[in-house]
């Protein structure tokens, strides 16, 4: 199957055309007249009034609707730092999820610097094209500080995705499993293996929604984070402890809950049998977990699993996101992507989990019927709702919190426009 895959994926990235996306033109060009007014003399019309009022850019360019998707290849998938170019096929396919997910534009640019202060003196010398920049496969540490000045500096949305959409997506799942395993985010006790940037920012996600600090216990490869080893950065600091366990073993006993955003197998079957009544293991290493969908099945028939893998239910995955809250983002020209908005994504995700799933969903799953329950608590990706749910939930609370430059008023309109964005993107499939 391996060999098959490999071949499949080969071709698939080469034939025809090679990569996955394109540049097509949005207006008519072919008459004479529609190349003077496309370029000269007719485009200095254009530029003069955006010279004028830079905001004009938003109503005669492409920016309005124009993410970048950026790398520079540190840390790509599972596969570490393979560098800027052979990150290219993830920064497309990226580009190739917005597009058909939400209807948003991508320019993908792969940078070849690692120096954190460099990139980000690049990354805002070309922030003036875009609408908004989604940073992606950018290793930790560095990851936090790029995307902390950049928000700081530039007045367009920006999110690192591998940070915040783990969160959000596996946010909407705790919201639900909680419910579903009768228990109260405030008193969940969580053990969380790995502690690199989408840990980070899950951790503060799961502290918005009730979890208490005092309840949550870390690994990273060292160990236990606590507060007195000497060796953590800032972020880990976060993260420190007062208890110091010897081993994930010992703390996993009695645990309400299991976060893995680490490496596979970190877990046994033993330690599944310790945790508490009705345990959340939530084993998103990919593409081979902390533990098995079936070896944690097999010694506890009462838990709620979560997984990275679209062949196993709940799959945490981040194309739930990132389309729809730029989509949501951009609609109302948002000046960043805050905690509102994100817990706003989260909690809509939550609550489309818990409506009645469309029979074409089930279809594409070869399956009945879908409903919420221990295998259903996080939506499918291919639920045409999304955008509306998320997109609308975000765009609210971006003009809620202050973010909005062009607010929205009119919200039946809104759902209405982005139910036919998604008509449209439905009927331009390639098959």
């Amino acid at each position: 199957m391996a060999t098959d895959l490999k071949k499949d994926a080969l071709e698939y990235h080469r034939m025809g055309r090679p990569g996955k996306i394109q540049v097509v033109p949005t207006k008519p060009y072919f008459k004479q007249y529609h190349l003077t007014l496309a370029y000269s003399p007719g485009v200095a019309e254009p530029c003069l009034e955006i010279q004028k009022n830079p905001d004009d850019i938003y109503q005669y360019t492409a920016a309005a609707n124009l993410v970048a998707v950026i790398s520079n290849g540190t840390a790509v998938l599972g596969l570490g730092d393979i560098g800027a170019k052979a990150s290219k096929p993830v920064m497309e396919g990226k580009g190739l999820l917005f597009k058909v997910f939400a209807d948003i534009d991508v320019f993908d640019i792969e940078i070849d610097e690692k120096d954190p202060e460099k990139l980000v003196q690049i990354i805002k010398s070309i922030a003036p094209t875009f609408g908004g920049i989604n940073l992606e496969d950018i290793k930790a540490p560095e990851c936090f500080y790029i995307e902390r000045r950049l928000k700081e500096e530039l007045d367009i949305p920006i999110m690192h995705d591998d940070q915040h959409g783990t969160a959000i997506i596996s946010g909407a799942g705790l919201l639900n499993a909680a419910e579903l395993a009768g228990k109260k985010l405030s008193e969940i006790r969580l053990v969380v293996s790995g502690a690199g940037a989408s840990a980070t920012s899950c951790l503060r996600m799961y502290q918005y929604l009730g979890v208490k600090r005092e309840n949550i216990t870390v690994f990273d490869s060292k160990g236990c984070i606590h507060t007195s080893r000497t060796d953590l950065t800032p972020e880990k600091k976060e993260m420190a402890g007062e208890k110091k366990y010897e081993s994930l073993a010992e703390a996993l006993v009695g645990a309400d809950m299991f976060l893995g955003l680490s490496v596979a197998n970190q877990v046994t079957k033993e330690m599944v049998k310790s945790m508490a009544p009705d345990p959340i293991i939530f084993a998103l290493a990919n593409p081979v977990p902390e533990i098995s969908w079936e070896a944690a099945h097999e010694v506890r028939s009462d838990l709620i699993m979560a997984t990275g893998r679209s062949d196993y239910p709940n799959q945490v995955n981040n194309v739930l996101g990132f389309p729809f809250i730029f989509r949501g983002a951009l609609d109302v020209r948002a000046t960043s992507i805050n905690e509102e908005m994100k817990i706003a994504a989260c909690k809509a995700l939550s609550d489309l989990a818990k409506e009645d799933v469309p029979k074409q969903v089930c279809e594409a799953y070869g399956i009945e019927t879908l409903s919420f329950g221990k295998n259903y608590i996080i939506p499918k990706p291919n639920d045409p709702r999304l955008i509306e749910y998320v997109s609308m939930a975000v765009a609210k609370a971006a003009v809620e919190s202050g973010v909005a430059r062009k607010p929205i008023t009119d919200w039946e309109n809104y759902r209405k426009l982005l139910r036919e964005r998604m008509l449209n993107i439905q009927s331009s499939k390639i098959e």
